[in-house]
């Protein structure tokens, strides 16, 4: 019995060797070549890498029990596509949630990337920006000299630092989650004022960096995650379980 598991998370990656241990046939799909590589290889689990159109993923949900959107919790339009596909293609849907992180006080929110940017024109220091490189688009308007990204190592990440024009010096191209002492060392290194983050839960190591930020004095800035509703990895495990006895 297929199960497909749209992934590219850690919280996916987990659930995925758990349906596959309880011998599920797991399809797990993934947008980038680095989500295959972090997947890994494992007995029962069949890796899709590329990014996919609603049609293309109504075809890969064809045969499939169920479908578990495992994204990650910022990733609204995969969300929204992965719904629509499983609605065509008649298959269940079950969304697996990441819990959100207390936010610690004196924390500011934003609904978004350009309300943060907004605010942050009209500041002075220096800006670690954790919030991806999709997000840098948004901060166009801040002196580049400002801003210190935190990116993927990939050829994509650092285009896109390229293409907001910050200088060489300023791009930090590391892959997470990062201890509480790197997070630190990198606020100090680079004279941080602001840390810019989305609240990506324990899994993208949130606690870390707000910690960080509260021990060396930066302003923790986070972008509000959008709402959703959906199911524990419990939950979606029993469900699971539940069809894998009807199939056998």
């Amino acid at each position: 019995m297929k199960i497909v598991v749209f992934s590219g998370t850690t919280e996916g990656r987990l659930f995925s060797r758990q349906l596959a241990a309880q011998g599920a046939e797991v399809l797990v799909s993934v947008a980038t070549p680095l989500g295959a590589e972090e997947q890994g290889r494992l007995q029962g689990v069949t890796v899709h890498c590329g990014r996919l159109t609603p049609e293309e993923m109504t075809t890969l949900l064809q045969g499939a029990a169920l479908c578990v959107d495992a994204t990650h919790p910022y990733a609204v339009d995969a969300t929204k596509n992965i719904q629509s596909a499983c609605k065509t293609a008649c298959i269940e849907y079950h969304r697996l949630l990441r819990a959100e992180s207390p936010l610690p006080a004196g924390s500011m929110v934003f609904q978004s990337a350009a309300h943060a940017a907004e605010f942050l024109a009209n500041t002075c220091g220096n800006l670690l920006l954790a919030t991806g490189a999709k997000e840098l688009a948004a901060f166009s308007g801040i002196e580049p000299a400002r801003l210190f990204p935190r990116v993927l190592p990939t050829p994509e990440g650092i285009a896109a630092c390229e293409a907001a024009h910050i200088p060489h010096k300023n791009i930090i191209a590391m892959q997470g989650p990062f201890s509480y002492a790197l997070n630190r060392a990198l606020l100090e290194q680079f004279h941080i004022r602001f840390l810019v983050t989305k609240d990506g839960g324990a899994a993208g190591g949130f606690a870390e960096k707000a910690q960080a930020a509260q021990d060396t004095g930066a302003q923790l800035i986070v972008l509000r995650r959008p709402a959703e509703q959906g199911e524990t990895a419990e939950q979606i495990l029993t469900r699971c379980k539940e069809v894998l006895a009807w199939s056998h």
